[in-house]
């Protein structure tokens, strides 16, 4: 641990603790809200027995001094643990999305007795050399460089510029629900009091200690992507899905890198089959 004092991680559940448990693991500057309650409530009436949390520096949970985030990846795969600690669970099925793909992929080759399977949504492969993959699109990398002009301290900024990041990344099979989009963010920026200590996620470091031991993973791999992710591309899926013997992958046809509610049965039916 890089940490001194232990974060106080805030979770959610939902469903019955008797069920098969289920951790969601967000990724980059995204609360817990970001698995939307009403996918949550789909996976928990499927039979599962869902958790979601914040991680560091986002929602309720313990925030840094924006800047100099004293935690690495590493620290945030225990943190995955220790909510499992806190609802008394031993053993859990896991899904990550974007970074807390990489997080939850962390977490299964540091803690293996611990996951009884993973599921990777809109991620990379840890530990990987990807350069030789097409990477984030030119209109993304130009939208993200306009983050640095947000005066992270201006409510109207700041959603406004993660409404426009909303867009950025979103479906090109559905349309884009500005609307809905909007009051979310807001929603999300003051349970959060602000995004600015979670900027810290984008200058993390860790899980060295894996580079290139992918293929050592033991928890059954199910890969989900969608073919139209600008951030990446559905080739880096395709990538961790050839690292892991007996992976599964599921392509969702123009998918951005989003759970978006059109998509949610396919992406639900496909974590349940795979927790099963």
């Amino acid at each position: 641990m890089t940490t001194t004092e232990r974060p106080e991680i805030i979770s959610e559940t939902f469903g019955e603790p008797a069920n098969p448990p289920l951790l969601l693991i967000m990724g980059a500057m995204a609360s817990m809200l970001w698995w939307p309650e009403a996918f949550c409530r789909e996976l928990a009436d499927a039979g599962l027995f869902v958790i979601r949390y914040d991680n560091r520096d986002t929602g309720r949970s313990t925030k840094y001094k924006p800047g100099e985030p004293p935690y690495t990846f590493d620290d945030m795969a225990d943190d995955a643990m220790r909510v499992l600690d806190d609802h008394g669970i031993g053993k859990a099925n896991v899904v990550g999305m974007s970074m807390g793909g990489m997080i939850a992929q962390l977490v299964a080759l540091e803690h293996p007795s611990r996951v009884a399977s993973l599921t990777v949504i809109s991620s990379t492969p840890v530990g990987t050399d990807t350069s030789h993959l097409p990477q984030t699109s030119d209109a993304y990398i130009e939208h993200s460089a306009e983050g640095a002009k947000v005066d992270w301290s201006d409510r109207g900024q700041v959603v406004d510029f993660i409404v426009r990041d909303a867009r950025a990344i979103a479906s090109v099979a559905h349309p884009f629900d500005e609307a809905r989009m909007r009051a979310f963010v807001e929603q999300d920026h003051d349970r959060s009091g602000g995004f600015l200590s979670a900027t810290n996620h984008f200058m993390l470091r860790g899980g060295d200690a894996w580079k290139g031991r992918l293929h050592e993973m033991t928890a059954p791999l199910l890969v989900i992507h969608g073919t139209a992710d600008p951030i990446f591309p559905v080739e880096h899926g395709e990538a961790l899905g050839k690292a892991v013997t007996g992976a599964k992958i599921i392509r969702i046809e123009g998918g951005g890198h989003e759970l978006h509610p059109n998509d949610w049965d396919m992406i639900v039916a496909g974590i349940v089959a795979h927790a099963a």
